[in-house]
């Protein structure tokens, strides 16, 4: 690993291209013929703040992808000290060096205000490759836990762990949709803009944590090659997931993350043919990936309720983010 650091790769990856190879070596041509080193810029946020890194070392600590989306790629570094962290490198930024920067810092800070988000630690603005760091759960992110558990055949999640996964998913949604004043730096802080189950995290207690807020508005969307599409299957429900940024397109997504983790591989595609009268009335069948009876499948229910309402067609007839959680509240306790 460390020998492939100074090796220059095959083919130089210019600024604002998209990557062909699912690696952060594909950037090891940053660090051919250079003297010195960049230092990150350190947030001062994060379970490992204070710890100072340098471009070289990152690219270097690099163990391999996590995850993939239209923005970029999540990469898992692991320092020779031990420390872990997720490196979120993007394809093609929105903006220069300068307002990447300041927007950066102001996610960092936002993140260290809410319980229930990931804080991000540093970032590094260079010729070739633009990062953020951002703290590593060792449980990875709810898409790869439901995912790995349909591969298996078996349950990843049990109700109560799922349930207490969407609470704390829209704990953290109600936190950014409520920042005051919702717009500074040229930037919506009261949209995240990109809800899914790959951008949250899950703690080993099964607590969850947000990531990506705002990120949207740092990086733009770039399509994928079919051969980066077929190293992993598309999640369930991934081409319904909107892209406007707003308070209600987050609702929407936060909607089809309710129906990915309470229905899953069960529900129909067309997951807006069927009413939840006939889900109730057994028409579907067994709707639920995971064993709940009696009272919980009546919770179960009520959350898929949630869930229908969250993904109505037209904005706005689509709850608020407060109401939302007053639902979810009582389908924990009825």
């Amino acid at each position: 690993m460390l020998s492939r650091a100074y090796t220059k790769s095959r083919k130089s990856i210019k600024e604002g291209e998209q990557s062909k190879s699912g690696s952060i070596h594909d950037y090891e041509d940053c660090l051919v013929g250079f003297n010195g080193d960049l230092p990150l810029i350190s947030c001062g946020s994060g379970t490992n703040r204070g710890v100072r890194m340098t471009m070289k070392e990152v690219l270097r600590s690099s163990v391999g992808v996590m995850g993939e989306s239209r923005l970029g790629l999540t990469d898992k570094v692991v320092l020779l000290k031990g420390d872990m962290f997720a490196v979120k490198r993007f394809r093609k930024l929105r903006v220069r060096r300068s307002e990447f920067g300041k927007r950066v810092e102001r996610l960092a800070h936002f993140s260290t205000l809410c319980e229930y988000l990931v804080p991000i630690t540093a970032y590094l603005y260079a010729k070739r490759i633009k990062f953020v760091l951002c703290d590593y759960y060792p449980m990875g992110s709810l898409a790869d836990l439901l995912a790995g558990g349909r591969r298996l055949g078996h349950t990843a999640l049990n109700w109560k762990q799922r349930l207490k996964i969407l609470l704390d998913i829209a704990r953290a949604i109600s936190f950014i949709h409520s920042e005051c004043p919702p717009n500074e730096r040229n930037m919506q802080m009261n949209v995240h803009g990109n809800i899914k189950p790959s951008n949250v995290m899950i703690n080993i207690d099964f607590s969850a944590r947000l990531s990506d807020h705002g990120f949207t508005q740092l990086a733009k969307h770039i399509e994928v090659s079919d051969v980066q599409c077929q190293q992993k299957p598309p999640p369930l429900l991934e081409n319904f997931y909107s892209e406007d940024l707003s308070q209600k397109s987050d609702i929407f997504n936060f909607g089809l993350v309710i129906i990915d983790v309470v229905a899953g591989s069960r529900f129909p595609a067309g997951f807006r043919k069927r009413s939840l009268d006939e889900i109730k009335e057994g028409a579907i069948g067994h709707c639920f990936e995971f064993a709940v009876e009696g009272r919980e499948r009546r919770r179960a229910l009520q959350v898929l309720d949630i869930a229908l309402a969250c993904t109505n067609p037209l904005p706005e007839a689509r709850p608020s983010i407060q109401q939302i959680l007053l639902s979810l509240g009582n389908a924990c306790h009825n």
